[in-house]
């Protein structure tokens, strides 16, 4: 199964159209439809259904898509890679990253990282643990950041200089928005929005066994999707402080959790994984910068 292919596979599944996707590979449809029939005949699976005017994926097409976009793509970063061994002046960091307002310490990093490398070329894939730890398993990414504790029998880490403090988001009219905090008893009954992962691991490290007394109203991976539902008054958004805009003009209000709860945060990479020559010297800035 040559990496070629792959690209054919997948510009058909894109564009759901032979002639279309022969086109944008400038190559002719009858070679295109030949590689993919041989594709098939090598796998023993039929990928494609056709249809007058356009070719679906089967369940089996739809396995190898996801399968092909990360060979594809760890092909085109090994190439990048060799390409750039002996660029001294940049080359290409792939990151996953979660939500929190001190990705802007990662961000500050960066600028500082560029005025020695002019032509760093920096990736950016956002999610939560789950997404952007499977993205480095994969050896798509050279970093993942991350607002729980890692696995250190398989990533080594740095800790963010600061911590996330947990809280609130609802509307500022909100009966609630009088109090300074809030506690378990006031989420008591309400609907309440936060993401699976931190309703599995952080909330009950705050409220224990008042867990199976709040109510989760619906889960978001992004907190600024979340914070427009609270916002319509469907329910209340548990999330980091400085997430969510809560400016006066907002019409939302953000109180902290009480008693105070916190998540560190950390920046991941495989162990004994050999980093690119850009993304090692990335990471020594980087335990500079977060030791200074």
């Amino acid at each position: 199964m040559e990496i070629r292919t792959l690209r054919y596979f997948l510009a058909v599944a894109r564009e759901e159209n032979m002639t279309r996707a022969a086109e944008q590979l400038h190559v002719t449809q009858p070679t295109l439809s030949k590689a993919l029939k041989a594709l098939e005949e090598e796998l023993g699976k039929k990928l494609f259904t056709r249809h007058s005017f356009s070719i679906r994926l089967t369940d089996e097409g739809v396995l190898l898509r996801n399968r092909a976009e990360d060979l594809v793509s760890m092909a085109d970063r090994i190439a990048q890679e060799f390409v750039t061994l002996d660029d001294i002046r940049g080359g290409d960091i792939y990151l996953g990253l979660a939500e929190s307002y001190q990705i802007r310490t990662l961000a500050r990093a960066i600028r500082e990282f560029r005025k020695q490398y002019p032509e760093l070329r920096y990736h950016i894939t956002s999610g939560d643990t789950e997404q952007v730890t499977e993205k480095l398993d994969k050896g798509l990414l050279d970093f993942s950041v991350l607002t729980e504790r890692p696995d250190t029998a398989k990533y080594a880490y740095l800790v963010f200089p600061h911590a996330d403090v947990w809280g609130l988001v609802f509307p500022s009219d909100d009966p609630l928005a009088a109090k300074q905090a809030v506690t378990a008893d006031d989420l008591i009954g309400r609907p309440l929005f936060c993401s699976a992962q931190s309703w599995e691991n952080d909330i009950p490290r705050w409220c224990a066994d008042r867990m199976k007394e709040l109510r989760l109203e619906g889960s978001f991976r992004l907190s600024y999707n979340g914070s427009m539902f609270a916002r319509e008054g469907l329910g209340y958004l548990l999330t980091f402080d400085r997430l969510i805009d809560t400016s006066p003009d907002s019409g939302l209000v953000f109180r902290p959790l009480s008693p105070r709860l916190e998540n560190r945060l950390y920046l991941i990479w495989k162990k004994y994984q050999t980093l690119s020559p850009i993304a090692e010297r990335f990471l020594k800035h980087l335990q500079a910068s977060f030791s200074a």
